[in-house]
């Protein structure tokens, strides 16, 4: 079967989009992506060999995870995110576990954002108890552990709690990593969008004098013109 998979995915290889994505994913010597090899193949056609192959076993999802090439990764978190939503309370445990054992290689900001909030966010919403993982990953030296611990949270407002993003955000503020500062940025413009806008500008408030540029003009991109223009310049609607 994993043969077959990696078929599929040579089928779909794009020389073109292959050139283009290392630009894009910032894999030069020195960037977050240094090192990571594509295939050109996109999104949707990735998920579609990840239906086909959903019944992939977990020794061959591994495999995927490790592969040097971008999009194996990419179809393998997205068999995951399929098999999560059919499992066993305990199938899922299993699969949150595996998941997080594995985020060296959940390693582009893509990856993470296609897979944590649906798998890591999901078990730790009905697990309430897990909470301190997100705090761990808050706290990782692994970028890509950060950036799970704020998208993660996206699953909560999803359901209407705004809490692990709050808190979860705050701890992130002093990271300079443009990744984080821009993921935060977005997790707190989705609070305000989805659950309270005035919560949202009680915490930019609260923080303006520490939270990052980069975060803050994420978090208010929704707001008109001439409230964007005050924020920035450090006044607050009432």
């Amino acid at each position: 079967m994993l043969r077959e998979l990696v078929a599929d995915l040579d089928y779909y290889a794009n020389s073109e989009k292959a050139a283009f994505f290392p630009r894009f994913f910032k894999t030069e010597a020195g960037q977050y992506g240094e090192g990571d090899k594509f295939l050109g193949i996109t999104v949707p056609e990735c998920r579609s060999i990840a239906r086909k192959f959903k019944h992939l076993p977990r020794d061959d999802i591994q495999t995927l995870l490790m592969s040097p090439w971008h999009e194996q990764r990419l179809v393998a978190l997205l068999i995951l995110l399929l098999q999560y939503k059919k499992a066993s309370e305990m199938e899922q445990r299993s699969i949150y576990a595996f998941y997080l054992k594995n985020t060296p290689h959940i390693n582009n900001w893509d990856l993470v954002d296609l897979s944590c909030r649906d798998i890591v966010g999901a078990y730790i919403y009905n697990h309430p108890e897990e909470s301190i993982t997100l705090t761990k990953l808050a706290t990782s030296d692994l970028l890509w552990d950060r950036r799970i611990s704020i998208i993660s949270t996206f699953y909560f407002l999803m359901q209407g709690d705004p809490k692990p993003t709050l808190t979860i955000a705050e701890k992130l503020l002093p990271d300079k990593h443009d990744l984080i500062q821009k993921a935060t940025g977005w997790m707190l413009r989705e609070l305000g969008k989805r659950i309270d806008e005035v919560l949202l500008i009680t915490f930019l408030k609260r923080h303006y004098r520490d939270i990052p540029r980069t975060t803050l003009r994420y978090a208010i991109e929704r707001f008109p013109a001439t409230t964007r223009k005050q924020i920035l310049s450090g006044k607050f609607p009432e």
